[in-house]
């Protein structure tokens, strides 16, 4: 019986649903321990922040490869791969349209242009020495000698994967199998390779399109475990264990834990997991939004509503603050940052006097961290699910103490090589909210600096207490 490789795309979903730092972490395992064999993340656009992420799905899963996609360039594929290459599996994707429409609409590239594209994309992953897939987009629009020519030219320059799909999502279970029968009959180089697809849902087919993909000699799936527009992963797993005597083809999914697991997920999309990490910037809340002229009663709502316990003086330290930038509109994420910086400062009882974080790919990753407490040097040493969570735990480690972490935002805050980025971490103790900020190049750094500072407000005031 052939293998029936499930590659997931949840993730490329999270930025919209505003999944956590953590969630993100927390789904990429919990898809690994299921059984699929690909986890799609999302491309590169803020390079600290977005490739962190991916150095700590890639260090948190033990089997699933981990999947970015390159832009058409040299400088492209270099940005992921030093994102990608600690992982224990890592896949290279190169994503173009085949659609005279899409070439032109996206790309404003004639066909002669993107082959040529393609092929070096290709070249340059295949010479990283990992898997890569090539992503042929609204395939079933394309011109069919085309199509034929890419996915060949593709194979040559050394993909492992070649991936067609029904953007558009029009096409009946029966004319997507005619299709992919086609495509094997015009590329002989197929033979060589694994075909893989992605069936749109346009008319609640995508399940039943891609089963009979398989059974015109399809060897992946693109799916999906929380909707999305594409075939459902526990429609297509419970499917393959159902009927795949008949289709000669099984997948790797634990149908035993199934359910159990779609539920997890659901959960996280829904909102509902309560997971403290954020990465990257924060929708708004459209009903919490200050300006310059607010007066303190209003400020002290909207710090009540992100959930401090403000004294009366800082109150009056935020509003302050709030004068000097002089916006018309200041939302949640930035009066939390405001409230970070401007609110509760105190003499600091730890500093940081140095960290080393350590990530690889089928390991922990080790943070070592060491404070100064007055002249007295305090080191820490902890192993977790990634560098961020490694480094949290030691300074906990450290002070001898477990804090509840309510939230951890990331953002950049300049742009180019050298971007700031910019770390908010809220911790609670005895019920009350205490936020701190960190600033660096380094979002490691910041993120520990930041939750050092949190951790002074806590100390200091429960030493005044």
């Amino acid at each position: 019986m052939r293998k029936i490789y499930i590659s997931d795309i949840s993730m490329l979903l999270s930025k919209g649903a505003a999944l956590s730092f953590r969630e993100k972490i927390e789904l990429a395992k919990i898809l690994d321990k299921l059984g699929a064999d690909c986890i799609e993340c999302a491309g590169i656009e803020k390079v600290k922040i977005d490739s962190l992420l991916i150095k700590s799905i890639a260090s948190a899963v033990r089997d699933s490869a981990v999947a970015v996609p390159v832009a058409l360039s040299t400088e492209g594929v270099e940005t992921v791969w030093n994102a990608l290459k600690d992982a224990k599996k890592a896949r290279m994707q190169v994503a173009a349209p085949t659609s005279s429409v899409q070439m032109e609409y996206f790309y404003h590239k004639k066909p002669a242009a993107m082959l040529a594209a393609v092929k070096e994309t290709v070249a340059l992953c295949a010479a990283k020495g990992c898997e890569v897939e090539f992503i042929a987009e609204d395939a079933c629009r394309a011109e069919k000698e085309f199509l034929a020519e890419i996915i060949s030219a593709a194979i040559e320059a050394g993909a492992d994967i070649v991936t067609v799909c029904d953007t558009e999502g029009a096409r009946l279970p029966g004319e997507i199998a005619q299709f992919v029968g086609e495509i094997f009959e015009s590329v002989p180089a197929l033979k060589n390779v694994r075909l893989g697809v992605k069936c749109a849902n346009e008319l609640s087919m995508a399940d039943t399109a891609s089963v009979a993909a398989i059974g015109c000699g399809a060897g992946e799936v693109k799916v999906c475990s929380c909707g999305g527009d594409t075939a459902a992963l526990e429609n297509v797993a419970r499917i393959l264990a159902a009927r795949g005597d008949s289709l000669g083809a099984f997948s790797a999914i634990r149908i035993t834990e199934l359910s159990r697991s779609i539920a997890q997920i659901s959960r996280m999309f829904s909102g509902k997991s309560g997971a403290p990490y954020d990465s990257g910037v924060r929708a708004e809340d459209s009903t919490l939004v200050l300006s310059v002229h607010d007066d303190a009663s209003a400020v002290a709502r909207a710090v009540a509503a992100l959930g401090y316990d403000l004294s009366e003086e800082d109150i009056v330290k935020v509003c302050d603050a709030l004068k000097r930038i002089g916006k018309e509109r200041i939302g949640a994420t930035e009066l939390d940052a405001i409230v970070a910086t401007a609110a509760l400062q105190v003499p600091p009882t730890y500093k940081v006097e140095s960290y080393m974080v350590n990530s690889s790919s089928g390991m922990k990753s080790v943070a070592q961290i060491k404070l100064l407490q007055d002249d007295k040097v305090l080191q820490g040493v902890y192993a977790g699910d990634g560098p961020i969570d490694a480094a949290f735990i030691a300074v906990e480690q450290i002070v001898g103490r477990h804090f509840e972490l309510d939230e951890f935002q990331i953002q950049a805050i300049t742009e180019g090589r050298e971007a700031m980025g910019e770390t908010i971490v809220k911790l609670r103790s005895g019920g009350k909210l205490y936020s701190g900020r960190g600033i660096s190049t380094d979002i490691i750094g910041a993120s520990i600096r930041a939750y050092v500072n949190a951790l002074n407000k806590i100390v200091y005031e429960e030493g005044a207490e």
